[in-house]
Formats: structure tokens, C-alpha cells, sequence
């Protein structure tokens, strides 16, 4: 059992919190590149929110495999897992890169979304998919 701040957290309960995180970090990243390809100022909330939100997801993904004993080098989806969300964080950043025009991040944007929508797919699937 994992213990947080004195309380018990089940494992069932930090899955959840993995599965917030990984919804919240898609719609931040789509508000963040949605307002910059509509030309708009991004908030200083929705710069830095995201790397928040995204270590409070590492965090319980790591705690989540060491729990369940499922590594990414012994199980082929978490492995897909893991080089999609590379993908995603080397696509995502490009996309957000502040001196791109709108043309140029639209590309970016796509690929990165649709690596985010392969994450979740074999999350949801435990397959893995042909990228």
C-alpha cells in the first residue's frame, strides 16, 4: 500500500487519480495549442498547470507499475506506452513552439493528439496497436 500525507491510498484509488491526470493533461494540452492556433494569449495558469499535472501523472504511473509489478520492458503494451508518450512529449513541444506560424503548428498539433489518442487506446485496450 502506498501511504500519502498518513492515508491509505488503494491502488484502485491511485488509478483513478492516474486516469484524472491523463484526461486533464489531453485538455490542457488541447486549450494550450487551441488558443495559440486561434492566435490568442495562453494564461499563465495553462503554462504551467500542465508540468504540474503531468508529474502528479508520472508519479502515480510509476507508483502504479511498481505496485502491480508490470514494468514497460516486460509487458509489450506499457512498453508501447512509454514510446508513444515520448512521441508525444518531442511532437507536443514542437506544436507549442511560441515562434511557429499557424500553418506550421497545425502539423505538430495533429501528430501530437493523435499520439495521445494511441496512448489511451492501448491503455484502454492493453493491445498494442500498429503506430
Amino acid at each position: 500500500m502506498l501511504i500519502l500525507t498518513g492515508n491509505v491510498v488503494s491502488y484502485l484509488e491511485l488509478r483513478q487519480v492516474h486516469v484524472i491526470c491523463a484526461v486533464l493533461s489531453l485538455a490542457m494540452f488541447a486549450g494550450r495549442g487551441s488558443l495559440l492556433l486561434l492566435g490568442r494569449p495562453v494564461p499563465r495558469l495553462l503554462r504551467w498547470l500542465p508540468h504540474a499535472n503531468d508529474t502528479v501523472l508520472l508519479v502515480a504511473a510509476i507508483s502504479l507499475a511498481i505496485w502491480s509489478g508490470q514494468y514497460p520492458l516486460q509487458q509489450n503494451w506499457l512498453s508501447a506506452k512509454v514510446c508513444a508518450l515520448i512521441m508525444y512529449i518531442l511532437l507536443g513541444k514542437q506544436a507549442l513552439r511560441p515562434s511557429l506560424s499557424v500553418k506550421q503548428r497545425l502539423p505538430w498539433f495533429f501528430a501530437a493528439l493523435c499520439s495521445i489518442c494511441y496512448i489511451f487506446s492501448v491503455a484502454l485496450t492493453r493491445k498494442v496497436l500498429p503506430f
